[in-house]
């Protein structure tokens, strides 16, 4: 929906009275500031709603400046509306939402995580190439309890009892996910007590960062509806499975995948594999991005099928990057990185994602040979032959990967690279050596 005499007759018609302008900060805290209908003509030709500068420097912790950002309390900038994402909320009665960019007076901000990915996605199409991708989450549902929270329900990976005790609430999610254009392609339960999947349908790239802000809102504001608290803390129970939020993607050129060679289901192309060289060669700073958070790091461990290790493979879920095995015959669609969760800004992540593919096959970077077992029984000297590294293993061994990488640096601009990187440097520093269980409860209100 673009015009504005249609947003007008669609928010009379359904009588809303708030539009919700949202937007995603460093810190992955999904804000809005609501205008009510009654002044929604003044902001629908390009005038933006007014917030600090500063709000790009907040840490996930409280709403206090992060040390070094560049950003002050002095300064202002504007959220305009992109129309064609307006929807009205089914769960929130008379409210509507938009999402936005945001603007340093008649220029996209240097701060702006959307403008980002769009700078990265125009990057692509100079190379002829569209990025498609889908974030897979897992999330876990928590019920009240006096001295916290407990688990939804006690069951295992894809157990049918699971969907019967979560039905009315996975039924109010799907349902408000398709009554806001994304499209549920599957609902099972995964092998955390009370946790869940439900795999979206894939998108280009922005609407499918959009997307993932669309999905967090909504899994958390119907499950509250329930009674329940929906949460996509990637690691809330330290003896549990972790919740992810797996990036899938693919390249296009004119419509048609470069994903595997023409008639050759299963030969990646020159390109997807250059592309993937690149993302392997920077995903260690590429996790201060995808993995952005001090609990992020307690998820990813050998041998929990979370990839752990610099390395790919066709089927092969230990993997980094793992091509999805498809059935006989039919070709690999997508490739996924598992090192991925929703504390992740996705159009940070990304946006980054891209940037890395880019550059790999800008330099002509090679994709070794895939790996068929788990990375974590080779010896050191067979890692070291391979190429296979040890990921950072926590949050500040990858904020330091990303400072030293040049290449992400230079994609971020050096403003929202040094407001982001204070963000986070705040929140390592802040909550290194904070015990777990105060980690999960600060984190719960947030993701």
């Amino acid at each position: 929906m673009s015009a504005s005499s249609n947003v007008l007759r669609y928010i009379h018609t359904h009588n809303v009275r708030f539009v919700r302008f949202i937007w995603c900060d460093n810190a992955n805290v999904i804000r809005a500031k609501a205008v009510h209908t009654a002044f929604i003509e003044d902001y629908l030709n390009g005038d933006g709603v007014g917030i600090a500068a500063a709000q790009q420097a907040l840490p996930v912790m409280y709403d206090a400046l992060a040390p070094g950002s560049g950003l002050t309390p002095a300064g202002e900038v504007h959220m305009r509306a992109d129309w064609s994402t307006f929807a009205v909320l089914p769960y929130a009665s008379g409210h509507a939402r938009v999402l936005t960019d945001i603007y340093a007076g008649d220029q996209p901000w240097a701060h702006c995580p959307r403008a980002f990915l769009r700078r990265m996605v125009a990057r692509a199409a100079q190379h002829g190439l569209t990025v498609f991708a889908a974030f897979e989450n897992e999330f876990s549902l928590l019920r009240p309890a006096e001295d916290g929270v407990q688990p939804f329900d006690s069951t295992v990976f894809c157990q049918t009892s699971a969907l019967d005790q979560a039905n009315a609430i996975l039924n109010d999610i799907t349902e408000a996910l398709a009554a806001q254009g994304v499209q549920v392609e599957m609902v099972y339960a995964e092998s955390g007590p009370g946790q869940f999947e439900l795999p979206v349908r894939y998108a280009d790239a922005l609407r499918a960062a959009d997307q993932q802000i669309i999905f967090r809102e909504t899994v958390k504001a119907v499950a509250r509806q329930h009674g329940v608290i929906a949460s996509f803390v990637p690691k809330i129970y330290p003896d549990k499975a972790g919740n992810g939020a797996h990036l899938h993607f693919s390249l296009q050129r004119e419509g048609r995948s470069l994903v595997t060679e023409p008639g050759q289901p299963h030969t990646l192309t020159e390109e997807m594999r250059a592309f993937m060289a690149g993302v392997l060669h920077h995903l260690p700073a590429l996790m201060a991005l995808t993995t952005p958070s001090t609990n992020s790091f307690k998820r990813i461990r050998p041998r929990f099928w979370s990839g752990a290790y610099t390395c790919w493979g066709i089927g092969n879920r230990e993997a980094a990057l793992r091509a999805p095995q498809p059935p006989a015959g039919k070709p690999i669609t997508n490739i996924e990185l598992k090192t991925s969760d929703a504390t992740a800004n996705p159009y940070l992540a990304l946006g980054a994602l891209i940037a890395a593919g880019l550059d790999g096959i800008e330099r002509g970077m090679k994709l070794g040979d895939p790996v068929d077992g788990d990375p974590a029984d080779l010896s050191d000297a067979e890692r070291e032959a391979r190429n296979i590294r040890r990921l950072p293993a926590t949050l500040g061994e990858a904020i330091q990967a990303l400072e030293n990488d040049p290449v992400l640096l230079t994609a971020l601009g050096s403003e929202l690279a040094q407001s982001y990187l204070a963000v986070r440097r705040a929140e390592w520093e802040a909550m290194k050596d904070m015990p777990h269980h105060e980690e999960v409860k600060l984190l719960l209100e947030r993701y």
